[in-house]
């Protein structure tokens, strides 16, 4: 059987569901998978197993009782440590606020537990979510599961560096100015940046943010497979009444035509032959998907 970790987030959301493999096995899989890679890494930086347990284990009892907890019912995730979660500190990556425990959650974690979603860790992130790599005095350096020598990125570089090394199946991250997108990037998987006003945000351990912050700034997943950050992105998305800037908006509009435009030698360029055939590939595996390609000189 393959192992636990290693599945996708809507595999283990499908089989949990099915009542083939318990919520409490996911979340120990995902803690074991911790124990023995993050040590290493350093992406995850503050989790409690216990808790775990005990919320896969209710997550389990309320299956048990015919309950439906949600569509990520017993999915271990990870959620970043610049978002509050009750009676952990929001460090967003500075000393100073090592002892801004929240009290509360934010509505990416309310909405992701109301999915019914496990979080497993917080991941790391540089101060203030604010470089292009994951360090900071307080937690520390995280690595890039691919190459030790290479970055995660960042800010999200401990939650990208998770998801890729197994530990959760989907994690949260922020973005201003490529903070999902790069981390995701650098690690191999995937990340979405979603627009203002899809993801709530709010955390009351922390003075107000600043207009630009709040302009800028937004939550989103990160995940192996883009199945799952579409799965994720209907969690995190749900409404909450704290964030002014949320918008009602659908997930899913009407039907459009899926064309793509396929063109290898912009301007007459000249292109190496290895990008060409990756770009004839990829035309490819779109047309067996059911997409239109149109070739342009």
């Amino acid at each position: 059987m393959t192992d636990i970790w290693r599945l996708s987030a809507s595999r283990v959301a499908d089989l949990i569901a099915q009542r083939k493999l318990s919520a409490v096995e996911a979340a120990q899989a995902a803690l074991a998978r911790l124990d023995a890679v993050n040590p290493q890494l350093n992406a995850v930086v503050q989790h409690r197993p216990d808790a775990v347990l005990a919320r896969a284990a209710a997550i389990d009892a309320a299956l048990a009782r015919g309950e439906q907890p949600g569509p990520l019912a017993g999915v271990p995730v990870t959620v970043k440590v610049n978002i509050d979660q009750a009676g952990f500190a929001t460090t967003n990556g500075v000393a100073l606020q090592k002892d801004w425990v929240a009290t509360s959650n934010s509505p990416v974690v309310d909405n992701l537990e109301k999915a019914g979603a496990v979080i497993v860790g917080r991941t790391n992130t540089p101060a203030f979510s604010y470089r292009w790599f994951t360090s900071n005095s307080l937690h520390g350096r995280t690595l890039n599961p691919r190459d030790a020598a290479l970055t995660p990125g960042g800010s999200s570089g401990g939650a990208a560096s998770a998801v890729a090394a197994g530990i959760g199946h989907i994690g949260h991250g922020t973005d201003i100015a490529g903070s999902i997108r790069y981390p995701a990037y650098a690690c191999g998987v995937h990340g979405l940046r979603p627009s203002l006003g899809r993801v709530a945000a709010f955390n009351a351990s922390s003075p107000e943010r600043t207009v630009g912050g709040q302009v800028t700034a937004v939550s989103g997943p990160i995940a192996r497979s883009v199945h799952d950050l579409r799965l994720a992105l209907a969690a995190m998305a749900a409404p909450d009444a704290r964030d002014p800037w949320w918008v009602p908006a659908p997930l899913v509009g009407p039907a459009v035509p899926r064309t793509v435009a396929l063109c290898v030698r912009p301007d007459g360029l000249d292109t190496q032959p290895e990008v060409v055939a990756a770009l004839h590939d990829a035309a490819d595996r779109l047309r067996d998907a059911g997409w239109t390609v149109d070739e342009l000189d």
